[in-house]
């Protein structure tokens, strides 16, 4: 099969490698109809993550069509549409059952998820199907499930939105934008997105964003506190991952606030003295999809929740390195690959 590989920074290359097979009786085999490229896949792409001795497989947001099953996968049969949270679990655990499935005790990652087939491992308990296969237009909004939008998702809950409260999202790419769209989902009045890019200023604003603030830093801390009766968000959103973005997300945050963090640490020194003078709580780190799996897919199919703006570029498989250098150098906030 074809599979993006990653073999230095900035050098992706499709490649033919042996398609998956059935390892443990726990694993299924999809045919991936949707793939894309991830904010997280540009860590490694730049070289900000260590990489392995050898060239390896990269993407963990897929959707697609089940080819096999594992002997002990139940409630799925060969042909069912599933999307694929990007971190597996057995969802039934004791972490599993506390509602934490990221941190699962049996747990795996879609690894290669940018190819044309694609390994679940613990499939009965990651994978979440839809009553029939979808029409081809749903693809997008359906593939974010896998990722951006649980992610998002998760920043909100764990940031403590409620109806009614100010919210600042700070980051401007997919899962940021799904962050927008979460606190809106989730009934806050005031919703402030941090962005300097016009095109993902609109999208904001399409997904709910009530202002935007283009500052940063001191600057950006004060537009948000004029935004807020002076005293800043009830909850932020920290969706980079980088020392900067979780600065400007505490300067956001008033006295009490919740800060969820989602995005991937690079060098993140926290303000301990200013969360322990302000109160200010923090939250967060890698989404437990499947939890937020069913309530986002009844959204999703009901018309109710449509995340699918995130995508403003499409690639065939073959233009995988195309779409990694658009993301890269901020020409698309998030690009569909199709196999």
């Amino acid at each position: 099969m074809r599979v993006a590989t990653l073999h230095a920074p900035r050098d992706i290359r499709l490649e033919d490698r042996p398609a998956p097979t059935i390892q443990e009786p726990t694993d299924a085999i999809v045919r991936v109809t949707a793939a894309c490229i991830c904010g997280s896949d540009l860590w490694p792409y730049r070289g900000e993550n260590d990489l392995p001795d050898e060239p390896q497989p990269i993407g963990h947001e897929a959707v697609g069509i089940i080819e096999e099953l594992g002997s002990e996968v139940t409630g799925f049969t060969v042909g069912d549409f599933v999307v694929i949270p990007f971190c597996h679990s057995d969802n039934t655990c004791a972490v599993c059952r506390k509602g934490m499935q990221a941190g699962c005790l049996n747990g795996g990652m879609t690894t290669g998820g940018q190819a044309e087939h694609v390994r679940v491992t613990q499939a009965a308990g990651s994978m979440v199907r839809t009553p029939e296969v979808p029409d081809d237009a749903l693809l997008p909004a359906l593939l974010t499930l896998s990722d951006v939008m649980a992610t998002g998702w998760h920043a909100a809950v764990s940031a403590g939105v409620t109806a009614g409260s100010s919210v600042v999202v700070v980051g401007d790419g997919a899962v940021g934008l799904c962050g927008v769209l979460a606190a809106r989902e989730m009934g806050a009045e005031t919703i402030i997105a941090m962005s300097r890019h016009e095109s993902r200023q609109a999208v904001a604003r399409t997904f709910g964003a009530t202002h935007v603030v283009a500052e940063r830093g001191k600057e950006g801390s004060a537009a948000v506190r004029e935004l807020t009766d002076g005293i800043g968000a009830d909850a932020v959103l920290e969706c980079v991952g980088t020392d900067g973005s979780m600065k400007d997300a505490f300067g956001a945050a008033r006295p009490g606030a919740g800060v969820g963090f989602v995005g991937v640490p690079h060098g993140v020194t926290l303000p301990v003295r200013t969360m322990f003078g302000k109160n200010i709580g923090l939250a967060g780190g890698m989404a437990p999809v499947r939890k937020y799996l069913p309530d986002l897919l009844e959204r999703t199919l009901a018309g109710r929740l449509d995340p699918s703006p995130v995508f403003d570029l499409t690639l065939p498989l073959d233009e995988v390195a195309e779409g990694y250098r658009a993301m890269d150098e901020r020409r698309a906030i998030k690009v569909l690959l199709q196999p």
